[in-house]
């Protein structure tokens, strides 16, 4: 019998996964399951995450933004560089062009959570927001996952 309650808590636990974040609007843009993850107390940093459509007839960019925990929000790109990753602030902002999807993920384009007041534990949800060049302002919320957690198809998590 324990081996059974065993078996059913561990099959719970990996098929539980975190509930999805709210899809926002802007404008044209929809801003889908934005998410960070938590970090280990003293850190300073952290990386925002989520999937920006645009279903509009001309392109926008995200400009910049904010979150409630940072002092500093940045749009960056991690990419391959002579076999070294490296990660940089994207000049100018991030396009989004009419009729595409630009997703932020680890190692690509994501946000950086700069100078955190705070540690994120998983389950917060952390208040921002995002700016866009012609949509302007918009506010949205952040689920914090698990560290070490990636995105997964459908707008789930692995943790």
């Amino acid at each position: 019998m324990k081996r059974f309650v065993f078996c059913l808590a561990a099959i719970l636990t990996v098929f539980a996964g975190a509930a999805p974040a709210a899809d926002f609007t802007a404008g044209d843009l929809q801003i889908g399951n934005p998410w960070t993850r938590a970090t280990p107390k003293g850190s300073t940093v952290a990386g925002g995450y989520m999937v920006i459509t645009n279903k509009g007839a001309a392109a926008d960019r995200l400009l910049g933004g904010t979150a409630a925990v940072a002092s500093r929000f940045e749009v960056h790109r991690m990419a391959m560089e002579g076999g070294v990753m490296t990660m940089r602030p994207v000049e100018g902002g991030l396009e989004i062009k009419p009729g595409e999807s630009v997703e932020l993920k680890p190692g690509s384009f994501h946000v950086m959570l700069m100078g955190l007041k705070q540690p994120l534990e998983k389950g917060q949800r952390i208040k921002g927001t995002l700016e866009f060049e012609k949509a302007g302002k918009v506010d949205i919320e952040y689920a914090v996952e698990a560290i070490g957690a990636t995105p997964a198809a459908k707008g789930g998590y692995h943790h």
